[in-house]
């Protein structure tokens, strides 16, 4: 039997049965490994027993390359020499890189993590170039190998410690996707970072629990701990909702649905609270699909939704009727408290009392009729906000929101102890997915205001539940500088924001205020929403050398683990380099599949199997996502792009302009005879023409981003999810202009 590894025999077979008895190793490409002669193999580092976990997935004893330093146990050293590691010495870097061609020239297989050290985020932080230096050298190829699953193990740095948490008590199922191999002269950190997402993106797919049920696995969470607090609704008078209550009423509400509601698809119209989680919940334990409709986007849009979803039955409430009169109520349209009522009437609700709090919790989720595996099946429907065109309703499946779901866990902005603030509109993917799916999911408590635009009832529920975690659009987030006193944030530990471009004015103005810095985060409906997110900085221990970063100022964060992305040209659609600006595509587990009914807009969705997100953007060199805007918000005048978003910012900050009740100024780009388009300025404030021209220039900016069009508005039209209601902000700008740049 040909030896696996470099130890000396006896090590080698106890390190290999301690590694199969923890670890459940699955290998994807491991053809790919040449089978013979000399290359570099390149891997993220997640833990320190990536090593091993290589080692048992690659067929070929492995040489590894390693950073001796300060901090590090002290058995490391012999271990080093016992595995013939190639070390890097402090100051003395040359030797281990002159052993390493070496070895390479001899036809064996050095393993580098170009990372330079474990990450600390659980992300792909920046690379090296050390690698492509020894693959010149030694003229062997190099070899991409992904690592997924280790993240959250004892051995890495989740929650910001090693070693000391609690240990899994199954084999952890790991995946190792090794890439085709990189020739020499190939070889760079662009192919690289870009081989290391893609294979990581393949490795996350195959996660066992993606192809379960999410239903089952939320049924499965809340039996867990019965007594649990999962929901503080302060809609009105106060009420806590424990775990067992939500499953019990959701339970009994699900079977009377089962009989009573039409079709495969349920409407949900009601704002967040105990009320919409019990309605979800059960129509998801019915073996329906929940579809929260946007009650603020119009009835002719309601309609059109409605009928493409097949909707007949919608569940809300009496005062949320009262609100919306123009809703298109269909005749299937139930009330959410007399059908609650109506099914827990009687003794038939104390079975199942019973049982949530004495079955184990698969047999409580058995006893609902949820299936083991949900997987690509839709398990919910969303229809995006139209900010720029027609609503369309997105098809998002067990795998998507069971993906985001693990993708957010497993990053330290929402942890399972963090009491979070659920406002945002259920409607939104934002709200469906962060604040409804995801406590339930994974154990935190959600403390609910029904309306993100009731400011002063945020504040004081913040101050009163002691809330940690704050998530909203920067639409939302705006008029807390006013309207809320340092003193009732103060127990807020992390403030995200998210669903539209966070300026730099309103993050400074925040930490100003309130002494919280917003993180930044990037995603879309298709995404499920999260596709990338910045966070706190990592801690710097004994055991690590140097600083790592996890967020950036200007930056919407690194990618979420599982993704990948490509940048594209605007024009051609030829790829560029990641760290150019283009057209940001996305793949991944929790990237949807398609929109309801196909179409036209999903043929344009999707290039070659990538998810066109529509905005311009691009990587930096440690990894982190920049985003410029919409391509829909720039304007292509003279054969140049022009972003709308940079002269808003620019002017924002030229006139000082007070935008805590919603932007003030808003740039259009409209039909022009002579150079394709012009831009025009909307303005919720009195601005001279020449001014403007003046500013702007001095400012720096060329003078075709100057607007030559203005317009005066009393206020700039808003979506029910906060942001700028581009279609109709369109209409006033094609209009007759107030004035004419000079």
């Amino acid at each position: 039997m040909p030896r696996r590894s470099h130890l000396p025999l006896p090590l080698e077979l106890i390190a290999g049965a301690l590694g199969k008895l923890l670890y459940r190793v699955r290998a994807l490409g491991a053809e790919n490994v040449p089978a013979s002669g000399g290359a570099v193999l390149v891997a993220n580092h997640l833990s320190y027993v990536d090593v091993v976990v290589l080692q048992l997935a690659c067929r070929r004893p492995l040489r590894f390359m390693a950073h001796e330093g300060p901090g590090q146990p002290r058995f490391f050293p012999l271990l080093f020499r016992l595995a013939r590691v190639i070390s890097l010495a402090p100051g003395r870097p040359i030797a281990g890189m002159r052993q390493a061609v070496k070895a390479l020239r001899a036809g064996e297989i050095v393993c580098v993590f170009p990372e330079g050290q474990i990450s600390r985020t659980g992300q792909l932080m920046g690379l090296r170039p050390g690698f492509a230096t020894l693959a010149r050298r030694a003229g062997v190829p190099v070899v991409p190998a992904a690592i997924d699953g280790l993240w959250g193990s004892v051995f890495s740095f989740a929650g910001n410690r090693y070693i000391w948490k609690s240990p899994r008590l199954t084999r952890t199922a790991v995946c190792v996707a090794f890439g085709r191999p990189i020739p020499p002269g190939g070889a760079d950190r662009e192919s690289a970072r870009r081989a290391l997402l893609d294979l990581g993106a393949e490795a996350f797919g195959e996660r066992p629990v993606l192809r379960r049920h999410f239903g089952r696995e939320v049924v499965r969470e809340l039996a867990k701990r019965p007594g649990r607090r999962v929901i503080v609704d302060c809609t009105a008078a106060r009420r806590e909702i424990s775990a067992a209550q939500l499953l019990v009423v959701s339970g009994a509400l699900s079977r009377r649905l089962r009989r009573t509601a039409e079709g495969g698809r349920v409407g949900i119209v009601l704002p967040p609270g105990a009320g919409a989680f019990i309605a979800n919940l059960a129509v998801i334990c019915a073996g329906k699909v929940p579809v929260n409709l946007n009650f603020t986007s119009g009835r002719v849009a309601l309609e059109a939704s409605m009928a493409a979803a097949g909707i007949r039955t919608v569940l809300t409430a009496e005062a949320v009727r009262e609100r919306v009169p123009d809703f298109p109520w269909p005749a299937g349209t139930l009330d959410i408290r007399a059908e609650i009522g109506a099914a827990m009437k009687g003794r038939a609700i104390l079975p199942w009392l019973l049982a949530v709090w004495l079955l184990p919790n698969q047999w409580v989720a058995g006893l609902l009729g949820l299936p083991r595996i949900g997987d690509r099946a839709e398990a919910a429907l969303l229809f995006t906000s139209g900010s720029s065109g027609d609503p369309k309703g997105v098809v998002l499946t067990h795998r998507n929101i069971l993906a985001n779901c693990a993708q957010i866990s497993s990053l330290s902005i929402l942890p399972r102890t963090c009491t979070l603030l659920g406002c945002l509109p259920l409607f939104h993917s934002f709200g469906f997915t962060v604040t409804l799916c995801y406590p339930l999911m994974r154990g935190c408590t959600l403390v609910t205001v029904p309306s993100p635009l009731d400011t002063r009832k945020i504040a004081e529920t913040i101050a009163a539940e002691q809330v940690t975690v704050l998530v909203g659009a920067p639409t939302f987030l705006r008029p807390l500088l006013r309207r809320a006193k340092r003193a009732e944030l103060r127990s807020l530990e992390l403030v995200v924001a998210g669903a539209e471009r966070l300026t730099e004015e309103l993050q400074q103005d925040f930490l100003e205020a309130f002494h919280i810095e917003i993180l930044q985060g990037y995603g879309l409906t298709e995404t499920a929403p999260v596709a990338s997110v910045n966070q706190p900085n990592p801690p710097t221990t004994t055991a690590t050398a140097g600083r790592q970063e996890g967020k950036r100022r200007g930056a919407v964060g690194r990618l979420m683990p599982g993704m990948t992305a490509r940048i594209v040209d605007p024009e051609s659609g030829a790829n560029l380099p990641l760290t150019a600006r283009g057209v940001v595509c996305l793949r991944g587990t929790n990237v949807f599949s398609g929109y309801l009914g196909g179409g036209a807009a999903e043929d344009a969705a999707f290039r070659d199997g990538w998810f066109v997100t529509g905005d311009i953007g691009g990587f930096d060199d440690d990894g982190f996502l920049h985003i410029e805007g919409r391509l829909s918000r720039f304007s292509k005048i003279g054969g140049e792009m022009v972003p709308h978003g940079r002269i808003e910012e620019k002017l924002a900050e030229a006139f000082a302009l007070d935008q805590s009740e919603g932007p003030a100024v808003l740039v259009i780009g409209v039909p022009d005879a002579e150079k394709g388009e012009a831009l025009v300025l909307l303005s919720t404030v009195d601005l001279d023409p020449a001014a403007v021209r003046q500013e702007l220039a001095r400012a720096g900016l060329p003078n075709i981003w100057i607007p030559k069009r203005f317009r005066r508005v009393d206020k700039l039209p808003l979506l029910g999810s906060g942001k700028v209601d581009l279609r109709a902000c369109r209409d006033i700008a094609a209009g007759p202009s107030n004035g004419e740049a000079v």
